[in-house]
């Protein structure tokens, strides 16, 4: 299932809806289960019983749990055979970006509980540190700890969003992400366990104030303003539920204005999203709509190829089974 946080336009201003994407159409999941009330039991409140299953905010959904996954399927089949109900459509199309469009997809998760970066691959994080000056090789305890960091979840946006360049940055860079989203609460998750604590993945583009960076990075601390800054942290285009993806092994690719600056790959990583669940949750509570990041894939950023973004850039980031998450780049 590819779910989707999606804004339909009204007098009133832009309404956020909760969606699946079938094909070239995007389900309204609170509209389609009313209609299937509708059908299954008649006279009964369904558009507040539709509302109470799909409100407006993903992480409340993933909070429902399979009840919440089973109302979606259900939600799904009936659209495929109603266009519209109470008044409302069950189905729009798929943006395709050109300006027309009935609906404008969102972050799927339009603020995560919160946001958890990892860096789980090696070969980013040697040539990453080569680039930023440290010429220090890995510590062996990288390869024994899955390290992170905590991003501003206020600073996430969605595809075909501009994020600005920050006052104080020339060297400005992409990072292609794979991000797992936490589905359950937990505590003290085995690794055996942790599969049913993921919800599904995402892209997450992770933009960064390189020349900040190397200025934070010998003071131990941080990333700070190398990270937190408004429109930083691009995810998108959908959650893909964690049934229909194999995390393991997908293609990644990084396109600046049509040309391609990174083809890569998911596999190989130091810890798996199991490890991962397995460590946070060690005396913390994890929580659904958190997300986590894989670290940045080898080879897909600008610091790793030598090379910046700058305004007018076009960024799209393509990971295979998921979409394309776009983004252009302002000053």
């Amino acid at each position: 299932m590819k779910l989707a946080t999606f804004e339909i336009p009204t007098p009133a201003g832009p309404f956020r809806r909760l969606g699946a994407a079938v094909d070239d159409r995007i389900v309204d999941l609170a509209a389609a289960y009313a209609a299937y009330l509708d059908r299954t039991d008649p006279g009964c409140d369904a558009d507040r019983l539709a509302a109470l299953l799909f409100p407006a905010d993903m992480t409340m959904f993933l909070g429902s749990g399979t009840l919440g996954r089973d109302a979606a399927e259900r939600a799904i089949e009936t659209a495929a055979t109603t266009e519209e109900a109470r008044g409302a459509r069950t189905r729009y199309r798929v943006p395709a970006g050109a300006g027309d469009d009935e609906i404008r997809l969102l972050a799927p998760l339009a603020r995560p509980r919160v946001l958890r970066d990892f860096l789980t691959f090696e070969g980013h994080t040697k040539q990453a540190f080569k680039a930023l000056g440290r010429t220090e090789p890995i510590s062996p305890l990288w390869y024994e700890v899955p390290a992170y960091y905590k991003g501003d979840p206020d600073t996430v946006i969605g595809p075909e969003a501009s994020v600005q360049v920050p006052s104080y940055c020339e060297k400005f860079d992409f990072e292609l992400e794979l991000a797992m989203v936490v589905g359950r609460r937990g505590k003290n998750i085995a690794k055996s366990d942790a599969p049913r604590y993921i919800a599904g993945y995402t892209i997450w583009n992770d933009f960064s104030a390189r020349d900040q960076q190397m200025k934070e990075a010998p003071l131990g601390m941080g990333p700070g303003k190398a990270k937190d800054f408004d429109g930083g942290n691009a995810i998108g285009p959908y959650l893909v539920t964690a049934d229909e993806i194999d995390p393991d092994g997908l293609r990644m690719i990084a396109r600046v204005n049509g040309e391609t600056w990174t083809d890569s790959s998911s596999a190989g990583r130091q810890f798996s999203f199991p490890d991962l669940v397995a460590h946070v949750s060690q005396s913390e509570t994890i929580h659904p709509g958190e997300v986590w990041g894989s670290g940045t894939v080898t080879g897909g950023s600008g610091l790793e190829l030598g090379r910046w973004l700058k305004p007018g850039d076009v960024v799209e980031l393509e990971v295979e089974g998921i979409g394309v998450l776009r983004n252009t780049v302002t000053r």
